[in-house]
């Protein structure tokens, strides 16, 4: 899939700003010859197209099409800034549009259905051309009017419901696979599951891959070891001691998500070298930690350049059917998820 910024041997693409400095001109010169638009002198047109062959400058289509529509803005909905999933997401946003002559306007929804309607309605009346979200509430219907009006909606690690809109998913069941069947390897068959609630989207495929995940093993789930629930420092703590301190402990966790994994690595301070541990969704200094946090790891950046991908593919086609993107994820191995069963 091809991303705007980067042509196809991998090279950055020069901007047009830098065709500008090249040329001489200002910038908005440039983007007036590049659109084909009139009041131009033939001398400054010379300029700017010479300066475009020598930087073998290609106009970026996709920000073409954006500056074509209402605003030129593309809003974006996430749940938390302070997320490291969503705040790589944001910033990957924000990169594409600086580089496109697109604004972005960023809003939180702190998993608030309501406050996820508020935002978007807010944003809406500003009329950006696409909305990129990260679903909360059990429907997006409230945005049908726009929707049908030509703006994109593409959401991003959750799916809408009620509305025409791409979805950029991670592979969560591949990733729970990839989980267990490391931990299986490394001889672990009490396998504790600590994920968010289920009615979260992807706290759901999570735990549904899970049972599966250890089905195809033939290991019988323990619910007893099975947690669902927010991440509190509290919580954890009273989740850990239910599975690790009683007469068959689990010899392993899998957490299911980075706040999660946060608040697991607190509470197993001191002990952390006792029990294995592999998190879905990684942590900016998981390697550094002793031993090293053996993650599923997620490409924000990956997620954000597919949704901008589908952003642009929709705004010329606002009407046609809905498309779901699902993109890989990887284990890394660092050493929480290798240490074996207690004998």
């Amino acid at each position: 899939m091809s991303v705007s910024g980067v042509n196809g041997t991998g090279q950055r693409r020069p901007t047009m700003k830098e065709v500008a400095a090249r040329a001489g001109v200002a910038l908005k010169t440039v983007s007036r010859v590049v659109n084909e638009e009139p009041n131009v002198s033939p001398e400054l047109t010379a300029k700017v197209q010479a300066a475009i062959k020598e930087l073998n400058y290609t106009p970026n289509e996709s920000a073409r099409m954006l500056r074509r529509g209402k605003t030129g803005t593309i809003a974006v909905v996430i749940r938390d800034i302070g997320d490291p999933f969503f705040a790589s997401l944001g910033r990957a946003v924000e990169l594409w549009a600086r580089s496109s002559g697109s604004v972005v306007m960023i809003g939180l929804t702190d998993e608030d259905p309501e406050r996820e309607r508020e935002v978007c309605l807010e944003f809406v009346a500003r009329r950006p051309d696409a909305l990129i979200m990260a679903p909360i509430g059990e429907t997006q219907e409230y945005l049908a009017p726009h929707v049908d009006a030509g703006m994109a909606v593409v959401t991003i690690d959750r799916p809408a419901h009620g509305i025409e809109a791409d979805a950029v998913l991670a592979d969560n069941a591949g990733g729970i696979d990839q989980a267990i069947d490391h931990l299986v390897r490394q001889g672990h068959r009490r396998i504790a599951y600590l994920g968010d609630d289920e009615r979260i989207f992807t706290a759901r495929e999570r735990v549904v891959a899970y049972r599966a995940a250890m089905a195809r093993h033939g290991i019988v789930v323990d619910e007893d070891l099975v947690h669902l629930s927010e991440p509190t420092t509290e919580g954890i703590g009273i989740t850990l001691s239910a599975v690790l301190d009683r007469s068959e402990p689990a010899t392993a966790l899998l957490s299911a998500n980075n706040m999660t994994t946060a608040e697991v690595l607190r509470g197993l301070a001191g002990r952390r070298d006792q029990v294995a541990l592999v998190s879905f969704d990684d942590l900016a200094l998981g390697d550094l930690l002793s031993p090293g946090l053996t993650a599923v790891a997620q490409s924000a950046d990956v997620m954000a350049r597919t949704a901008i991908q589908l952003m642009t593919e929709r705004l010329p086609e606002p009407h046609r059917p809905g498309r779901t993107v699902r993109v890989p994820v990887k284990l890394t191995i660092r050493g929480s998820g290798e240490i074996p069963p207690a004998r």
